[in-house]
């Protein structure tokens, strides 16, 4: 791999080197942000990917779809609808959970002090206010664990600065227990409500019914872009609305729902308040 060559906005030639050593890329316009979805996938018409968790391109030739467009073939890279966007680029960007790595992104020189005093040593790779340190291993990405500091891996892109220095080090437990908010992990409860009106069997106890509601649910969360709380907020009312009052709903389901939710960066009292909310909106 090559450290950054784009002086000039060439930045083709650095994608095309990080692809053949498992490194998924991406375009970044000004402000390091992804280019948006074509026409055609505007508001993910086009489907996008199967619940955006793997990365590559749609259909759709074009780089759609923030970090799941990053991809390691050279021939998508250097395709014509991928080959403007990089002329327009303004940096390179890859996903680090795709390339079986973690980002822990300092963004101030007290986080940059945590990590020297909390963190094992690490490959460190400089950015313009702080530090990116790197480790082999994947987890779930999550913003503003501590002040400062960010979580990049899976379902993220960060900003290809170079290889860095140091040798990578594995994935400690201590940076898998920062998007813990709470010392113990507190299990969403199970939902309890009025047994069905005409006290007859549940009318949705089927089970392909209920995954299928469910999924659908994750589905909506996960692909969130913007308006993250309102998505979480309308994907529970909408699950409460069709199970809420016959029983259907476990812990299972209610902590795959809050699960989802947190990957997308909601904290679990977030996560609480929004179901509270349905259940009261609901009259449940």
């Amino acid at each position: 791999m090559t450290q950054p060559m784009d002086i000039r906005g060439e930045h083709l030639p650095t994608a095309l080197s990080l692809a053949p050593h498992g490194v998924p890329v991406l375009p970044l316009r000004a402000g390091k942000v992804p280019f948006g979805n074509c026409p055609a996938c505007a508001n993910n018409a086009c489907g996008g990917r199967p619940n955006m968790k793997t990365p590559g391109p749609c259909t759709c030739p074009a780089p759609c779809h923030g970090w799941a467009a990053a991809t390691t073939d050279p021939h998508v890279i250097s395709a014509p609808a991928w080959a403007r966007a990089w002329r327009e680029a303004a940096a390179v960007a890859y996903h680090p959970g795709g390339a079986g790595l973690t980002v822990v992104d300092l963004d101030n020189t007290d986080a940059i002090a945590w990590a020297h005093t909390d963190l094992p040593a690490t490959r460190i790779v400089r950015t313009a206010r702080g530090e990116h340190w790197l480790y082999q291993g994947v987890m779930q990405s999550a913003n503003a664990v501590r002040p400062g500091v960010d979580i990049k891996s899976t379902m993220a892109y960060a900003r290809w600065l170079g290889l860095g220095t140091g040798p990578l080090t594995a994935l400690p437990d201590v940076i898998r227990a920062l998007v813990v908010k709470e010392p113990a992990p507190v299990r969403p409860a199970a939902v309890t409500v009025p047994a069905p009106a005409r006290g007859g069997r549940c009318p949705h106890r089927s089970p392909a019914y209920l995954e299928r509601g469910i999924a659908m649910a994750e589905q909506r969360i996960t692909q969130a872009s913007s308006a993250v709380h309102a998505t979480v907020f309308g994907a529970f009312l909408a699950v409460l609305s069709t199970h809420g009052r016959c029983g259907c709903l476990t812990e299972a389901h209610t902590a795959r729902l809050f699960t989802a939710a947190q990957v997308k960066g909601e904290s679990l009292r977030h996560c609480a308040d929004a179901w509270s909310n349905a259940l009261t909106r609901l009259g449940l």
